[in-house]
């Protein structure tokens, strides 16, 4: 009898819990969007039968609860205290690294071979048609080697680069991964996001000059200046640790030449930079106004140069250092772009031609990189 009671009061018990979990989440409503992991959340899937019997319906519906669950954000930090009490090195895909550094995870055999060449050959064909220059950006994992938990594993990202190098050929491959390995004691990558810093870039940047037979020198790392010193960055939305946050910075110089900058085809600024996204959790927002599929920059450099970037949001807080060496420079993202690349390039390119720049990090690359000639 003390058995059959013990597990009705269990029972009764779950039950009350899920009815006042459904009840919140009801009276809570649906979010579009998380400021706090900076994402568009799931909707609710329509049913229909088809789906059911396919299984979409119940898979989309799994990722609809989890992304929608009543206090979603302080359950993911109550996980995290608890993996911490168990003294793991990764939680939810990061890294607990050294000098509180969060570094998020790419683990060995995710992009196998055939990935790989299949990624380098479309490249290559994009490369080929426009004589483009590439510039494949490492992720921290594999720079930041030394702050790293002990025996963490992590995707070798030097061994793509070095296929990368042979498909391309040394004319259009810049190799920026030896540029940010010599100064990977800098703070080159940001501690609690995934993205490089505006130091990082300007390694980049660097690279990219000498590669192009550029002058290198219109900007120098201590001109750099903060634009806001508490950026908390995607990787801390993942693990909710309150940890020490990041400051951004910019070089003020590339804001003094006089642009116009139209965000997809309509919406016309004067600057590359977007100030109120540093009153937001998405502070790396105020590069490039976040992400655009398509974005117009008229400088006041009369030189009949053009420049047409194909990247991810490593490029965003890049491309400003670039202003004084194009008369236009049109910047694409690929995965907001749904149109034939090829043609809508060549609509774009005057007589004498254009530079095509491709910038993106090496697993944004693999995972993202695709495109319709």
């Amino acid at each position: 009898m003390e058995e059959k009671r013990s597990a009705f009061f269990t029972i009764m018990l779950l039950s009350a819990i899920i009815l006042i979990f459904t009840a919140a989440d009801f009276i809570q409503g649906d979010r579009t969007f998380s400021e706090t992991e900076n994402k568009l959340l799931a909707d609710r899937p329509e049913w229909s039968w088809d789906s059911l019997i396919e299984g979409k319906y119940t898979r989309d519906y799994e990722t609809y609860l989890t992304e929608q669950f009543v206090g979603r954000d302080k359950w993911i930090t109550v996980k995290t205290y608890l993996d911490l009490a168990l003294q793991k090195q990764e939680i939810n895909g990061v890294y607990l690294g050294a000098d509180g550094y969060l570094i998020e995870q790419h683990l060995p055999g995710t992009y196998t071979d055939v990935e790989e060449t299949k990624k380098l050959l479309l490249l290559d064909k994009l490369v080929k048609r426009w004589d483009a220059t590439v510039m494949l950006v490492p992720t921290a994992d594999n720079i930041l080697t030394d702050r790293m938990p002990l025996w963490a594993p992590y995707y070798d990202q030097a061994d793509f680069l070095e296929k990368a190098a042979l498909q391309l050929g040394s004319e259009h491959y810049i190799d920026v991964y030896s540029a940010l390995r010599r100064h990977a004691a800098e703070e080159i990558y940001y501690r609690t996001d995934h993205h490089w810093t505006t130091l990082g870039a300007w390694y980049g940047y660097l690279a990219w000059a000498e590669s192009l037979g550029r002058r290198g020198d219109l900007y120098g790392k201590n001109a750099m200046q903060p634009v806001t010193a508490d950026f908390l960055g995607t990787l801390q939305s993942k693990v909710n640790l309150d940890v020490q946050a990041d400051s951004i910075f910019w070089f003020p110089e590339t804001a003094e030449y006089p642009v116009t900058v139209t965000y997809d085809l309509k919406d016309i600024r004067s600057s590359c930079y977007e100030e109120s996204y540093l009153k937001t959790k998405n502070k790396y927002g105020f590069f490039l106004d976040d992400n655009h599929a398509f974005i117009e920059i008229d400088t006041d450099y009369h030189n009949g140069k053009t420049l047409f970037v194909i990247k991810d949001s490593y490029a965003n807080c890049f491309v400003p250092m670039l202003i004084p060496y194009y008369e236009k420079i049109y910047v694409m993202d690929l995965r907001y772009f749904n149109g034939r690349l090829f043609r809508f390039m060549e609509g774009y390119e005057p007589e004498e031609g254009m530079d095509v720049l491709v910038l993106y990090n090496c697993i944004h690359f693999l995972e993202d990189f695709a495109y319709l000639e």
